[in-house]
């Protein structure tokens, strides 16, 4: 079937005043309130006790709570109405955008995927859509603007997609260590590299239907029949990679699905089996919560995404591998050897080898026959163009 291109409409992007919003309303949600929950749990706590000790301290507490309570409102009130209004500046104000600098797009990212989901819910101008990247810019993924941007495109494709709070910008870390970069050096030996970018926030399962799509897309449009893709993932990245390849469809007359065409699949430090530092913060949230003079700091931690959430379990055997795919997995250890109890406990800061390689404490394999590489010596960002991992690529992907 023809591909069908529709008009491409590029978003302007978020505003440096969308961004400063966006600050005025976390000030006011989240810094202002749980001041103000704390000093209010605190004051509750000693006003009880003067209550019954201090003559005249049922005057002071009331007097107390009016005044604190005045202050807080105030504030609050200041700080919505200055929300509101740079809302409606940046509507109307032509101001920088917040990704035309690197370091803009990183923390557009890193914000995506602490509070994304709830930006695609109120402020969708600031959510990141699942896409193709080139040069720090959106590709959209008809056939016109897929041939310009890669007019050396081959058969066969690599997918690459970052982690949590990440962009494509993650596949340059570590450039000077070996030289080159994973893309760089796949594209040697004829893939062509395809950098994609999302919105880390969202669930994991939601941001596979929307990678399945794009993917569809990126396979009827490309410049050249698609013969072979392989999928690499860094951390999360691997996650959506894997939620994609579950939902994947072939549609009537189109031929294979993209999925079909998937030979291998890599993941670097991805959680199969979720990660204890997300699963920690549920703890530490439940703990907090349970003192009024704490439970702010608990409301905190929960305003995590759906994104982080979802890591804390991981994808398990509901999420079957591809049965025609290899896969190759990568792990990272703090300590040289993976038998070190640091490396065992503490994994690579972030995600245990066990995870990393889909074993479960009953010896039971989400990706029996597998491919699997340890890295010692390293942590979760390390594994991003290191060269054990170069070399295992070079090998893998020949």
């Amino acid at each position: 079937m023809a591909v069908t291109d529709t008009p491409r409409v590029d978003p302007p992007g978020p505003t440096l005043l969308d961004g400063l919003s966006l600050l005025t309303q976390v000030a006011d949600e989240l810094v202002l309130s749980t001041v103000r929950d704390t000093h209010t749990a605190v004051a509750d706590r000693v006003h009880a006790i003067t209550r019954r000790t201090v003559p005249g301290g049922c005057v002071e507490a009331m007097a107390h709570d009016r005044i604190a309570g005045a202050v807080y409102g105030g504030l609050g009130l200041g700080l919505r109405g200055m929300s509101r209004g740079l809302d409606r500046a940046a509507a109307v104000v032509d101001t920088p955008r917040i990704e035309a600098t690197p370091q803009g797009r990183l923390v557009h990212a890193a914000v995506n995927g602490l509070v994304g989901d709830r930006l695609l819910d109120e402020r969708p101008q600031m959510a990141i859509p699942m896409a193709v990247r080139v040069d720090g810019r959106d590709v959209w993924p008809d056939a016109e603007s897929l041939a310009a941007a890669y007019p050396s495109a081959t058969g066969r494709v690599v997918v690459l997609l970052h982690g949590l709070c990440e962009d494509e910008m993650l596949w340059d870390l570590h450039r000077d260590r070996t030289g080159t970069t994973y893309p760089a050096a796949l594209a040697q030996l004829g893939w062509t590299p395809v950098l994609l970018r999302a919105n880390t926030g969202l669930p994991l399962r939601e941001n596979g239907v929307a990678l399945t799509a794009l993917l569809d897309r990126l396979v009827r449009a490309w410049p050249v029949p698609v013969e072979q893709i392989a999928l690499v993932g860094h951390s999360m990245g691997g996650l959506i990679l894997r939620a994609a390849s579950a939902v994947a469809s072939r549609t009537p007359g189109d031929g294979p699905a993209w999925s079909e065409r998937v030979s291998d699949v890599v993941t670097l430090g991805t959680p199969h089996l979720g990660a204890p530092l997300a699963k920690h913060v549920g703890q530490g949230s439940r703990g907090l919560g349970r003192l009024r003079e704490t439970a702010a700091f608990g409301r905190i931690l929960d305003l995590r995404s759906q994104g982080v959430h979802d890591l804390v379990a991981g994808l398990t055997d509901d999420v079957p591998p591809l049965p025609h795919a290899r896969y190759h997995l990568v792990a990272a250890t703090v300590s040289a050897s993976s038998r070190h109890p640091a490396g065992a406990v503490l994994g690579d800061l972030l995600v245990r080898p066990a995870s990393a390689y889909g074993r479960d404490r009953q010896g039971r394999e989400l990706f029996p026959g597998a491919d699997v590489l340890h890295v010692g010596g390293t942590d979760h960002w390390g594994l991003v163009n290191h060269p054990d991992v170069l070399a295992a690529l070079r090998d893998w992907l020949a």
